[in-house]
């Protein structure tokens, strides 16, 4: 019965690790060179730091992790700034993240994966 039961669990956090699930405190995420980054990412990037002024008005908001997929914090520990996607009309699937301690994280993927930025 023990057996079966690890089994399960293993499998459970197998599949849930697959599908991008994070079952700890901290989520797990890969880091990204600032220099790797794209020339709109950095562009933002310099922004955050400057305070400003940014192009896009929803820029600075709460980003609530609701997906869960960055370190758990309480609501309002993360700010979400736009990347600008030149081939697009709207604002695009990018976005850097931003942490009150001043951790940055990239998703180019509207919040499915990020990286975190390493300077």
């Amino acid at each position: 019965m023990q057996i079966c039961l690890r089994l399960l669990i293993v499998a459970w956090l197998a599949i849930g690790s697959a599908f991008g699930f994070s079952f700890g405190r901290d989520a797990a995420v890969d880091t990204i060179y600032a220099a790797n980054l794209p020339a709109e990412a950095r562009q933002t990037l310099a922004l955050i730091k400057a305070g400003g002024p940014f192009p896009y008005e929803r820029d600075g908001i709460v980003f609530g992790n609701f997906e869960k997929r960055l370190p758990l914090h309480p609501r309002g520990y993360y700010r979400e700034y736009t990347v600008k996607t030149p081939w697009r009309k709207d604002r695009g699937p990018r976005r850097i993240i931003a942490s009150r301690d001043n951790s940055y994280y990239y998703t180019d993927d509207h919040y499915r994966t990020f990286r975190q930025i390493v300077e």
